[in-house]
């Protein structure tokens, strides 16, 4: 099979039809095999019906329908796990990616050879309080995860070689962040392409609010750490609590040493415990060695979850 597009969706009734439609109109156009997985993640409108009329009407429409909303990564997570295409586009259900971009991803992952392909929408149709904070962020991600030549670094549109998405683990809210993820997996071959932006046909955008880009900065920093000491956890905590240890340890020698050498030369001197000094460096010292043990626990327990991405499916077609 050509390509596989998997669609996460939550309350999109209206755009299903349409968004089928043109989906298959291209494939048909080039000569594609092809599936569409839609991933219903909650949906409390006729989303899963409208699913289940258009899997009856083509064989290339498959659905997974979750029992509640987990939210995006989930969704995304389950499509890339029953996807079969040799490459794999992800799109959003709004109408606002455009399948007409679909041949020319197919033929930069087959024929220019990137694992990943991101789409940049140049120019957008979203409120300013949407395109403002995303600028920000996208700054923030390119300099934090060293992919310099991405713009959009949550573009629903992408297009990705099959060994990639069966290689990365989607998880909490981590979607914004799947080029990361795919370069920390070892798949650095991540090109950028401009493609058009269309504004909303039906209903309002599901992920506004300030939450949205609080949310993302946590998760940057959760997936820095995670790339960086992910499978090393002691060498940041151990090496804090050394230094910790070590300072509160020196203070407190010190201390001492003065304390001696005020009594060896009959010098009027109050007790150690009646010094702040004693106790910040007592303190410092506690901290340094719970900061070590807690990269020690780090080392036993980096990443065994075993159920961080299990989800309640209610149906699949």
């Amino acid at each position: 099979m050509d390509i596989s597009v998997v669609v996460p969706l939550y309350n999109e009734d209206e755009s299903l039809p349409e968004l089928y439609e043109w989906i298959e109109r291209v494939m048909n156009q080039n000569g594609f095999t092809f599936e569409v997985i839609f991933v219903n993640d909650g949906s409390t409108d006729k989303s899963w019906e409208i699913i289940e009329e258009l899997s009856k009407k083509s064989p290339n429409v498959h659905g997974i329908k979750f029992r509640r909303n987990y939210g995006k990564s989930p969704a995304l997570y389950c499509g890339f796990k029953a996807a079969q295409g040799d490459v794999v586009i992800t799109m959003d259900a709004d109408l606002q990616d455009s399948p007409d971009e679909i041949p020319e991803l197919y033929r930069m992952i087959k024929e220019d050879g990137y694992d990943l392909v991101s789409g940049y929408k140049q120019k957008r149709y979203d409120p300013i309080s949407k395109t403002l904070p995303t600028k920000l962020f996208n700054a923030t991600a390119r300099k934090v995860s060293g992919i310099k030549n991405l713009h959009d670094f949550n573009c629903g549109l992408k297009a990705y070689r099959s060994d990639v998405v069966k290689n990365i683990e989607v998880f909490g809210e981590m979607h914004r962040f799947i080029p990361y993820l795919a370069k920390n997996a070892g798949f650095d071959k991540i090109g950028e392409k401009v493609v058009q932006h269309q504004a909303r046909k039906f209903g309002k955008s599901k992920f506004m609010g300030l939450n949205r880009f609080v949310n993302g900065y946590l998760d940057l920093i959760t997936l820095w750490f995670l790339g960086t000491f992910g499978k090393k956890p002691m060498h940041v905590f151990g090496f804090l609590g050394t230094i910790m240890f070590l300072i509160g340890f020196i203070s407190v020698v010190a201390l001492g040493v003065d304390k001696l050498y005020c009594l060896a030369n009959d010098i009027p001197q109050r007790l150690i415990t009646s010094s702040p000094w004693f106790y910040i460096a007592l303190t410092t010292m506690l901290i340094g060695t719970q900061l070590f043990l807690a990269g020690f626990l780090g080392d036993l327990i980096s990443r065994t979850s075993t159920n961080r991405n299990e989800y309640q499916i209610e149906k699949t077609i």
